[in-house]
């Protein structure tokens, strides 16, 4: 698999008076931002069913996140972020059994490998970042994401970015820790966006899906 940045999250479900947390934290709020999300799979599901999501985002172009490998079990994700539209088009053909594609754009390939949309809908995020106490300053800062969707599911993530698998346990026990600081309850895991769209308007893909995994993803 072509190379990219390892993502370790937790989702949890914002309370009230989370932004206030935060700020008594040391949070420093990025941006509040907007944005559309459109996820595509075969009619079959094949990429969610083997813990693939291919997105794009408006502004910020495609996605592909794959199934990280460091095996720790916890009410967290690990995924391979793929953001390189060769890197894309090339995971996109190895899961799904196609060859001679090339390597060029993703939407050039949606087509040829039965590619169509299963979701689209609005976020509306802030985002904010922490130091964590004892934290080098050459250590990547944690990330809050605080979103609403346009139908209605709050939700928030904790994430780090780190370059290797070595690297989640330690990312791991920054999360867990900043979690519990926000009040999250240890064993929490919350759906995320993607899952409960399926849910609400697509719900045999969605019964599909919980026939192969209870993914939190997007």
């Amino acid at each position: 698999m072509a190379q990219g940045l390892i993502e370790v999250e937790r989702k949890f479900i914002p309370g009230p008076g989370i932004e206030e947390r935060l700020q008594e934290l040391g949070g420093i709020l990025e941006h509040r931002i907007t944005f559309r999300d459109t996820y595509y799979d075969t009619p079959e599901l094949s990429l969610m069913r083997s813990n693939h999501w291919l997105r794009h985002r408006e502004g910020s172009g495609w996605e592909l996140k794959c199934p990280g490998a460091s095996g720790i079990s916890g009410p967290h994700t690990e995924y391979k972020e793929l953001t390189s539209e060769p890197a894309v088009v090339a995971q996109l053909c190895e899961v799904l059994g196609a060859k001679g594609l090339g390597d060029g754009s993703v939407a050039a390939v949606l087509g040829p490998l039965g590619l169509q949309e299963v979701a689209s809908f609005v976020t509306k995020r802030s985002s904010w970042k922490l130091v964590f106490p004892g934290v080098n300053e050459e250590e990547p800062m944690l990330k809050v994401d605080l979103d609403t969707a346009d139908f209605g599911y709050a939700v928030g993530e904790v994430e780090a970015l780190v370059q290797k698998e070595a690297e989640v346990p330690t990312a791991l026990k920054k999360i867990n820790s900043l979690s519990s600081m926000l009040g999250v309850p240890a064993q929490e895991r919350a759906p995320g966006k993607l899952i409960v769209y399926l849910q609400h308007f697509r719900p045999q893909d969605y019964r599909r899906l919980l026939e192969v995994n209870s993914s939190t993803e997007d």
